[in-house]
């Protein structure tokens, strides 16, 4: 008897491809995803001119993006319907003494199909203000909810377990794929997880430890960007005969 079908995704932001690519590269090559979900993709001058260029040094192809958000994918493997969202977040976020500028917010999805099953991938990154990352997650999820699918839904979070984010997608019943992961945040010395991976009810799946990927190194890790990867092994339900 042969196991289910799986799917090898990884969820990675990728600190604006500014960090060092070549490290940033070999990282990806060694995790060989069938779909890459990424965050902080390059942008300003030349967008999807360096997203392009990007997925090529990943062995990868550019498929769709929002805001900062995009899909890559593998030779053979399709992505359809991709859909887009914009949320508005203020450009300088105040608290207390210090200041931070954000750029645009929005997710990116799209549906593929594993074992014959439909399955929605979507990838967002929340903003630095709590009571906006909530606002957004709500506009997030109700694109997740649009495929009418199963879903996993990937992203930086910018906030540790226990937050109202975190809380709120428990409350949806999604299965938190990282528990187990450990920090993702500063590659360099991780310490927070702020990185999730969640599955929406009638697919399973688990995180690949990066320890346990021939080719991953931590010095690579460290250089590739201020982020650790999220690989996930996605696996279709098996089906009964009948």
């Amino acid at each position: 008897m042969t196991g289910s079908p799986s799917l090898r995704v990884l969820s990675y932001n990728v600190h604006r491809w500014g960090d060092d690519r070549e490290a940033l590269a070999r990282v990806v090559r060694a995790c060989a995803p069938d779909i890459a979900l990424i965050q902080e993709a390059p942008t300003w001058w030349g967008t999807r001119r360096k997203r392009r260029a990007m997925a090529a040094t990943f062995g990868l192809r550019y498929i769709a993006a929002s805001a900062r958000n995009a899909i890559l994918v593998a030779e053979g493997i399709e992505v359809a319907d991709p859909l887009h969202w914009r949320v508005w977040r203020p450009f300088v976020r105040r608290r207390f003494r210090f200041i931070a500028t954000q750029l645009p917010g929005g997710s990116v999805g799209g549906r593929t199909t594993l074992g014959g099953v439909g399955l929605a991938l979507v990838v967002c990154h929340l903003g630095l203000h709590i009571g906006g990352r909530q606002r957004e997650l709500e506009q997030v999820l109700r694109g997740c909810k649009s495929f009418n699918l199963p879903y996993l839904l990937v992203g930086d979070l910018n906030e540790e377990p226990g937050g109202p984010v975190w809380d709120r997608l428990a409350t949806e019943g999604l299965t938190d794929l990282g528990v187990d992961a450990g920090p993702t945040f500063h590659s360099d010395n991780p310490v927070k997880r702020i990185d999730g991976a969640h599955l929406s009810p009638g697919l399973t799946g688990r995180v690949i430890p990066l320890d346990s990927i021939e080719g991953v190194t931590r010095e690579d890790l460290v250089a590739a960007s201020d982020h650790l990867p999220m690989l996930l092994e996605i696996t279709a339900p098996r089906t009964t005969p009948s």
